[in-house]
């Protein structure tokens, strides 16, 4: 093992010792929001991956889809409807006027949305922030063919 990897190891058994306090302080970095139904066990071994993923780095995008597919082929939750993928190019901007003012949303370079200074991991979230209620982010933004947005 390398020093980094022994850095790292280490952070990981320490976990364990830390008050939770400390621990939400860990995951408040690494997470945009925290868990509904949390339990000490779900943040240490959600913050031992992410401790992990910052020094090795991540799963491959094309590993992530595989796995994320065969979990929903065996998963026994069923989605109510398939999630539609949209490739943006980065750059691309998306144009909707609400309350009497244009929003423009910006798609980054790593396939997220970028509005007002924010980042946001899908359509869904610029929409919520934007209005205030739940929309689904394509209908919103009139990608959708069901309907115009209001």
């Amino acid at each position: 093992m390398n020093e980094q990897q022994t850095s790292v190891a280490a952070q990981i058994a320490n976990l364990a010792c830390l008050p939770m306090s400390e621990l939400w302080a860990m995951w408040d970095r690494f997470f945009p929001r925290r868990p509904d139904y949390p339990n000490r066990t779900h943040v240490e071994s959600r913050l031992a991956y992410k401790l992990q993923e910052e020094v090795f780095g991540g799963l491959a995008p094309e590993t992530r889809k595989r796995l994320e597919a065969i979990g929903a082929k065996h998963s026994k939750i069923k989605l109510r409807a398939k999630p539609r993928e949209f490739d943006f190019a980065p750059g691309t901007v998306l144009l909707r006027e609400w309350g009497e003012r244009d929003h423009r949303v910006t798609v980054t370079a790593d396939g997220q949305f970028a509005y007002e200074g924010n980042t946001f991991k899908s359509l869904t979230a610029v929409a919520r922030h934007i209005t205030g209620s739940h929309w689904s982010g394509p209908m919103f933004f009139g990608l959708t063919g069901k309907g115009n947005a209001r």
